[in-house]
């Protein structure tokens, strides 16, 4: 088992029920869309596209680079549950290092991700690199 999946396993309270793990302050944890972030966008109309797309290479080798500094890597997709092989084999097959693939997320762009804690969203605008922190305006909750 590998530094990270340590720092994922289950967590359990004093009365040995299951609870979320928490993660260490120094780890990030990535959630990356596939169609049109790590490759070109395949509707899931046309999964035989699915099989021969190829992989961004600066999307391979940052997020790589992230999965071996000990930060969680999450695939979460539009696909569907039903392209869970093909799309876990592409993975592998192109060398990308994850933790876990999230299936059926909403199509569209209107994405707001409530949450007791900070949640930083980066849209992907056609290049992997390392992030950089900039300020921009935000929508948040009146008080």
């Amino acid at each position: 088992m590998d530094q990270n999946n340590q720092q994922l396993k289950a967590a359990y309270n004093e009365k040995g029920e299951s609870i979320s793990p928490v993660l260490p302050n120094e780890v990030k944890n990535f959630l990356i869309d596939i169609d049109g972030t790590i490759c070109d966008d395949i509707p899931n109309e046309e999964p035989e596209r699915m099989v021969t797309v190829l992989p961004y290479p600066d999307a391979l080798g940052i997020l790589n680079k992230w999965y071996d500094e000990g930060h969680n890597v999450t695939f979460f997709t539009s696909r569907t549950e039903e392209h869970r092989q093909v799309t876990e084999e592409w993975l592998n097959r192109n060398g990308f290092k994850y933790h876990g693939i999230l299936f059926g997320k909403p199509r569209g762009g209107n994405y707001h991700w409530i949450d007791n804690h900070i949640v930083k969203a980066t849209r992907f605008k056609g290049k992997f690199t390392d992030l950089v922190v900039e300020k921009h305006e935000i929508e948040v909750f009146k008080d």
